[in-house]
């Protein structure tokens, strides 16, 4: 089967990204996991040890972190959240942001102290649930508006958490520049997104660093079963998430960092034609961005992940909705004695497009150029669960969206 999917090795020269590598210093991400434990809902989620299906595909080892588990939110945004918002009380009340914990901050002193504010953001769901749901354990409002398209299933999850919540008529990118300006002109109006732009990084950086938590367990649990990662695949939307892993797992191995793969969807992949034009300035995306691919549908790159990826990311690929959802059936109908994974349709984009890597001959010269073969020990994340129920089962009962097609 002739693949469709596009990809490049990054040729980009380097740039100083000493200041975004910063943000996910090892021993900073640390403190960060340690204001997370002091959440009761806060707990590891699992790393799945794929090794029947490692066997299939003629590798050592794969290995997906799921975080279907985190925080019962189905998702792992909220570790993004909570820690930007405690940030952002942290110094609206001038301590240190480690001085506070769940405690602290649910406290009725706190409340007095901080005041009210209405946290604002743009989200395909999964960012504004965790957002409604971190603003709600502080007593403080929450507003949430989605780019057309969203399905009504997670804006009434939104809804559940206590935020208001609106689908809009524009797509994610424009959707997010109606968001702030609303933020800017609402007393007591904070915009908390995680793609950071000029005069906006704070955040953004906040919320990379939780997101750091995420990966630094992947890292440990790793270690704890002796394995070190050759590879590692990474999907990105504006690239939060892309550059929070690929910045702490750097920091963590060092000169021995995995090599790294980005994955974004083919009607978004404004990291892929930045690094196709080569000059290191970045490339942006317009337009509906129509894919199942729906937390990946952004087309305007996160600047500090675009540092960290653009001087530590060896390849990039734009895959099709069709390889995303290979990626959930996959997950979703194990090999025998392998665990199960449920795994959304972004969740999934960076499995659907492994599978592709090690199994079609068109992908040939892309493995041997990233020197994946028995030996190699693959690290992938799955970011979110079915959030979308409907869709989840029209891709893996019913087989929507089939390969080839």
């Amino acid at each position: 089967m002739n693949s469709k999917t596009r990809w490049i090795k990054n040729s980009i020269p380097a740039s100083d990204c000493a200041k975004s590598m910063a943000l996910m210093d090892v021993d900073t991400i640390k403190k960060v996991r340690e204001f997370h434990k002091s959440f009761p809902q806060y707990a590891v989620t699992p790393l799945a040890a794929l090794d029947n299906l490692a066997g299939e595909l003629g590798v050592g080892g794969i290995y997906i972190k799921d975080e279907s588990y985190r925080f019962g939110l189905n998702s792992f945004k909220a570790l993004g959240c909570t820690f930007a918002l405690a940030s952002f009380i942290a110094q609206s009340v001038g301590c240190p942001v480690w001085e506070l914990d769940y405690r602290t901050l649910t406290s009725p002193d706190m409340k007095r102290r901080f005041g009210e504010y209405t946290f604002y953001a743009t989200t395909d769901g999964n960012h504004g649930r965790a957002l409604a749901w971190a603003a709600s354990q502080i007593g403080q409002k929450s507003v949430i508006y989605m780019p057309k398209g969203c399905p009504l299933v997670r804006l009434e999850n939104i809804k559940r958490e206590g935020a208001e919540a609106y689908i809009t008529e524009t797509n994610y990118d424009d959707t997010i520049r109606f968001t702030a300006e609303l933020a800017a002109k609402t007393p007591g109006g904070v915009i908390v997104q995680d793609t950071a732009w000029d005069g906006y990084t704070d955040i953004p950086g906040w919320i990379m660093q939780g997101y750091g938590v995420m990966a630094l367990e992947a890292c440990e649990q790793l270690r704890e079963s002796g394995v070190k990662p050759t590879h590692m695949l990474i999907q990105a939307g504006v690239g939060a998430f892309a550059g929070s892993a690929q910045g702490l797992v750097r920091n963590f191995y060092g000169a021995d960092s995995p090599v790294t793969f980005v994955v974004e969807p083919t009607v978004a992949d404004c990291y892929y034609r930045s690094i196709l034009k080569g000059d290191g300035s970045i490339v942006t995306v317009g337009g509906d961005m129509d894919t199942i691919m729906a937390g990946l549908a952004c087309g305007e790159p996160n600047i500090l992940s675009w540092e960290i990826l653009r001087n530590n990311s060896s390849f990039f690929a734009a895959i099709e909705d069709e390889t995303a959802a290979r990626g959930m059936r996959v997950l979703g109908a194990p090999l025998p004695g392998d665990p199960r994974v449920i795994s959304g349709e972004s969740g999934a984009s960076a499995m659907g497009f492994l599978t592709e890597l090690l199994t079609n001959s068109d992908m040939a010269e892309l493995r041997e150029q990233a020197g994946i073969g028995k030996d190699s020990r693959i690290l992938l994340f799955s970011t979110e669960g079915d959030t979308d129920p409907e869709n989840y089962r029209n891709v893996v009962w019913d087989g929507k969206y089939p390969s080839g097609e």
